[in-house]
């Protein structure tokens, strides 16, 4: 079938649009510091930043659904069946509205636990409970573009994923600007702000993901409810749910344990994680166009073209990976000047940068490996590796934290990586036999 036929040209097609897309996050957090820091004042900065930091997190829980989405909703398209891609597309966006109204039913103990999670000066927080207050009625549309992004991804049609996240966070940026510039609303302008912009970008993504309400099929109300397909949707969102909590916990522990070496050496550490992020912003393209080749691939049974899907997405990836490797290299003591004045962090990261050099490399084939997994929804292994990953991790940390320091900090994550790779490598056999069980 034309359909899967896998290409450089597709992988691309598919992947760049998704790094452009990545590029712009960091600047919308820029931006709304920035602009909250011309009133002079330092609570308006830290209640900005608290507040957002908590409500990303709630929402972050429900991140399972852009990756879920993506991968049942690429086999219903590999295996032509239009009925079942729509339907998914209202499935997702149920779950995001109704997990949007829980976040606003309980707001108030949501809040008071994640400040007690995060802790904050009476002013810090009573402005951040104002921020957050107007931020949390966008949740059920903040959440539902977790399923819009997840189909555009199955659908292969990351430009449109590029155009939604240009949008919001360009209207972000002018909001920001009008009601606190030039409006003087403070707190509340960068709130309302965010608040337009997430609804105006459900609204987009909608409009963008508009194919799938052609027709009456998007009603089919029995298809939509079928208790199988139903059933199968909670299985693969409750399984990459689990996973990226433990993934999660396990950077947690990473920031927890490095913070107890001391204020020097956490700073350092800080300034590396940009590091990581930034690799994981650049290689995420490249998994996602894994995620979407391999999910068309399976669904059409094809075993050769999910095979290939898997070898030029990293191809690719390993391309953009070496390419880091060799920017951090050369340009990491400019990097890590840029980011900090501080002449003892300057001297401490400097202490450190190898280990970013090596970084992209060694974390690439668990990023792929994710990608393709999530492609086929082999949730179960994914789950099943991350736990085996984490108890190995906590073996590592106990072990080398002592002997090494830092570095061995450091070393225990890489080794974490490097697990995560080898547990779902262990599982791909199968994972490509079971193309040629759907043929």
């Amino acid at each position: 079938m034309s359909d899967v036929a896998v290409t450089h040209n597709r992988v691309l097609v598919i992947a760049l649009p998704i790094v452009l897309s990545n590029a712009t996050v960091p600047i919308l957090g820029a931006v709304d510091t920035g602009v909250i820091g011309q009133l002079g004042l330092a609570a308006p900065i830290g209640a900005v930043g608290i507040g957002a930091v908590i409500l990303s997190a709630l929402y972050w829980l429900f991140g399972f659904l852009r990756m879920g989405t993506s991968g049942l909703v690429a086999q219903a398209r590999g295996a032509e069946n239009p009925g079942e891609v729509s339907a998914l597309l209202m499935r997702g966006l149920m779950i995001g509205g109704g997990a949007g109204l829980g976040v606003l039913a309980l707001q108030i103990p949501l809040f008071w636990a994640g400040f007690r999670l995060s802790p904050a000066s009476a002013e810090v927080e009573g402005l951040a409970q104002g921020y957050m207050g107007i931020r949390v009625w966008g949740a059920p549309a903040a959440i539902s573009i977790y399923a819009l992004t997840g189909w555009l991804i199955g659908m292969e049609k990351t430009r449109a994923v590029f155009m939604l996240q240009i949008w919001m966070n360009g209207v972000n940026v002018i909001l920001d600007l009008w009601f606190v510039l030039g409006l003087g609303y403070g707190v509340e302008g960068v709130a309302v702000a965010t608040l337009i912009a997430e609804w105006s970008g459900l609204a987009l993504g909608l409009f963008l993901c508009r194919a799938a309400f052609q027709g009456a099929q998007w009603r089919h109300w029995a298809r939509i409810f079928d208790i199988a397909r139903l059933k199968r949707m909670a299985v693969v969102n409750s399984d990459i749910m689990i996973r990226s909590v433990l993934l999660m916990g396990a950077f947690m522990a990473f920031m927890f344990l490095g913070a107890a070496l001391g204020d020097i050496t956490l700073a350092a550490n800080q300034i590396m994680l940009q590091f990581v992020e930034i690799t994981a912003y650049a290689l995420d393209g490249f998994a996602i166009a894994a995620e979407a080749l391999v999910g068309g691939a399976l669904g059409a049974g094809n075993r050769v073209a999910l095979r290939r899907a898997a070898l030029l997405s990293a191809v690719w990836a390993l391309g953009a990976a070496a390419l880091l490797a060799a920017v951090f290299a050369l340009l990491g003591p400019w990097l890590i000047a840029v980011m900090t004045t501080a002449e003892p962090v300057r001297a401490e990261a400097l202490r450190y940068l190898w280990w970013m050099v090596a970084f992209p490399l060694v974390g690439l084939p668990s990023w792929m490996f994710d990608g393709i997994f999530i492609g086929a929804t082999r949730t179960r292994e994914m789950r099943l590796g991350m736990l085996q990953s984490t108890v190995a991790y906590a073996a590592f940390l106990a072990v080398l934290l002592p002997l090494m320091g830092n570095h061995g900090l450091w070393l225990a994550l890489m080794l974490f990586d490097m697990v995560r790779a080898l547990t779902l490598w262990r599982y791909y056999p199968a994972l490509e036999a079971s193309a040629d069980r759907r043929a």
